[in-house]
């Protein structure tokens, strides 16, 4: 399976606190990487390093590098708009713009970008995102509706339609289901294991039987303690952290001892 992104000795700060300490992991393409661990041990933090969202917060800086397709995203005349197209991201809550109609919300990240479209183009790719998104047979008739107008499950589905109608090469999940109810949450998992042919997916999640149902790897983070920074304890095939991890911590995580 080869690499999309290599990061290599990561130390994540929030001004001179260390917040994620020393990370050195291979994310694989086309492909579901889950990332466990305890709250407040870097999992988010170290996700939105990954599309320069981090930095967004006053202060934040990262050290290390972190490479897509070989190209440190860190670089000084790296764009980080230019990354945050080819990695898309979906939070943990919904949030469609709320005055936006479900067509618009579907659009808002390329005309944020200033890609030019004829209404047929836009039409088409408002349909292949939906699609892509497995929403389109739910909403088809009522695009023009807002976005805040659909279920929890079917906003988190739009959210994801907007993110890939970038076109993005990787999309990050930042707790996607933590808000969702059981079939919604099953909904978002299918659609994961679609997506993953054409994306390579990065999810946070707090549910450890969700990441070993969608994922092909994963990683679990950890710390010593409050105030401590985070640290990623172990990383491999999702079905040998969860049936024989080499780290104590991870096997007592995952086992309930704590967390």
């Amino acid at each position: 399976m080869p690499n999309r992104i290599e990061i290599t000795d990561e130390s994540i700060y929030y001004g001179d606190f260390l917040a994620v300490d020393g990370v050195t992991v291979n994310i694989p393409a086309n492909a579901i990487t889950a990332l466990i661990g305890p709250s407040g041990c870097g999992k988010s933090t170290f996700l939105r390093t990954l599309n320069r969202m981090h930095e967004a917060i006053p202060g934040a800086r990262v050290e290390g590098s972190v490479r897509l397709d070989g190209i440190d995203i860190y670089a000084r005349d790296i764009d980080p708009v230019q990354v945050r197209r080819r990695v898309g991201m979906v939070f943990q809550r919904a949030n469609p713009f709320p005055t936006m109609s479900i067509r618009d919300n579907v659009l808002a990240g390329v005309k944020l970008n200033s890609r030019k479209m004829s209404k047929s183009d836009q039409d088409g790719l408002v349909e292949e995102s939906l699609q892509g998104a497995n929403l389109w047979t739910e909403v088809r008739d009522r695009l023009a509706r807002p976005g805040s107008s659909l279920s929890g499950g079917q906003q988190q589905r739009l959210c994801i339609a907007r993110a890939i109608a970038v076109r993005p090469e990787v999309l990050l999940m930042d707790e996607p289901c933590s808000a969702l109810d059981p079939i919604s949450t099953l909904a978002i998992e299918d659609l994961m294991n679609e997506l993953k042919d054409e994306y390579t997916i990065v999810i946070v999640t707090h549910n450890m039987q969700q990441a070993a149902r969608v994922s092909d790897r994963t990683g679990f983070f950890n710390l010593e303690a409050t105030g401590k920074p985070g640290r990623l304890v172990e990383f491999d095939s999702t079905e040998k952290i969860f049936s024989h991890p080499s780290e104590k911590a991870t096997e007592d995580y995952i086992s309930g001892r704590f967390g």
